[in-house]
C-alpha cells in the first residue's frame, strides 16, 4: 500500500503538471518487468525526497529500523561496522522503496552475495556544460574504444546531464581490478581527446570539459538504476537506449520521462535485455589495455 499517494513530489512547471507520489509508484509498478532484472539483488541506496524535489532530500543506505519482516536486506561491511542495504527482489519490494519517497534507487555494480565481484563496469560521462554534439561524440568514442578492447557496451541516459555506458562482466574480476581497468580506459580516452575530455573530478579544474567518471566502479559506489526516475524537474528517467539513437541525436540525457516511458516501453521493450547474456572476461581486454598504455596510445 502506498501511503499519501496524493503528495506532490514534482511540482508542476512548463514541462507539465505536478507528479504525485502515487504516480511515481504507479510508474515503478508498470516498469517493474523491465527494471527488476537489472536491479535484482544489488544493494540499494535510496535517494529520498519526503517533501518533494524542491526541498532538500537525503541519501539513505542503512535500513535497520522500520522495515517489514519480509523485506530482504544485505549486511555490508564498512569501516566502523556494517550497513544493511535494501535488496529489491520483486515488485513488492520495489514499491516499498518507492513508498519511502525514494525517487531514485542507486545500485551497486555487483549483486549479493558476490559483492566483491562486479558483473558490470560503468562509465559516467558528466559534461560541464550543455553541448549535445560534443557529448554524443564522446559517448561514441568510448563505445568504439571498448570495442577495440573486445568489449560490447550498452548505453542509457543518465536522466541528469550525461550518459552511462555499461559493460557486462563475467564476475570473475574483483572490485579493485574492475576499478583499475575502468580508470585506465578513462586515462587513454582522455589522452585521445584532451580538449573535450578530462578525469579531473573538481568542476573548477575541468575547464568546461566532460568528466569521464570511472568512480562508479569502486567498492560501495553506486549509479542510478536502469529505468530509475531522477529527482529533476519533469521527472526524467535514466532510460536504456540504442547506440543508433545516440548516433542520430535522438536520445539526450533527459529525453525520456516518467510520463513518456510507458509508450516507449510498449514500443521498444527492454533495450538492455541482451546485456547479461553477453558477459565478458576482463583478462584479455586488460592485457590489450596495458600494451596500449605502454605505447602511450
Amino acid at each position: 500500500m502506498i501511503t499519501h499517494p496524493e503528495k506532490v513530489l514534482f511540482p508542476g512547471d512548463e514541462r507539465g503538471p505536478a507528479i504525485t507520489k502515487g504516480e511515481l509508484a504507479s510508474y515503478y509498478e508498470a516498469i517493474a518487468p523491465l527494471l527488476l532484472p537489472h536491479i535484482r539483488r544489488r544493494p540499494v541506496t535510496m535517494e529520498r525526497y519526503p517533501a518533494g524535489i524542491n526541498r532538500k532530500g537525503f541519501i539513505q543506505k542503512d535500513v535497520s529500523k522500520g522495515f517489514p519482516a519480509w523485506l530482504e536486506r544485505v549486511e555490508v561491511p564498512k569501516k566502523d561496522g556494517t550497513v544493511h542495504h535494501v535488496i529489491v527482489t520483486d515488485t513488492r519490494s520495489l514499491l516499498w522503496v518507492a513508498n519511502q519517497n525514494c525517487i531514485t534507487p542507486h545500485v551497486w555494480t555487483s549483486r549479493a552475495p558476490r559483492l566483491y565481484h562486479p558483473d558490470l563496469c560503468v562509465f559516467d560521462l558528466d559534461p560541464s556544460r550543455e553541448e549535445p554534439d560534443v557529448l554524443r561524440v564522446a559517448a561514441l568514442a568510448l563505445r568504439d574504444f571498448l570495442d577495440e578492447l573486445g568489449l560490447p557496451s550498452w548505453v542509457k541516459t543518465s536522466g541528469s546531464k550525461g550518459f552511462h555506458i555499461v559493460v557486462p562482466l563475467d564476475g570473475k574480476a574483483r572490485t579493485g581490478e574492475v576499478a583499475r581497468f575502468a580508470n585506465a580506459v578513462g586515462t587513454l580516452l582522455v589522452q585521445r581527446n584532451p580538449e573535450d575530455l578530462t578525469q579531473e573530478f573538481s568542476k573548477a579544474d575541468r575547464g568546461g570539459r566532460i568528466l569521464v567518471d570511472t568512480g562508479r566502479n569502486g567498492y560501495g559506489a553506486t549509479f542510478a538504476a536502469a529505468y530509475a526516475v531522477r529527482a529533476k524537474p519533469g521527472a526524467p528517467v535514466s532510460a536504456p537506449c540504442t547506440w543508433e539513437e545516440i548516433e542520430r541525436g535522438a536520445a539526450g540525457p533527459r529525453t525520456f520521462t516518467l510520463k513518456t516511458m510507458a509508450a516507449r516501453a510498449a514500443d521498444k521493450g527492454d533495450l538492455w535485455i541482451e546485456l547479461h547474456r553477453r558477459k565478458r572476461s576482463l583478462r584479455r581486454p586488460m592485457e590489450r589495455l596495458q600494451k596500449m598504455l605502454a605505447r602511450g596510445q
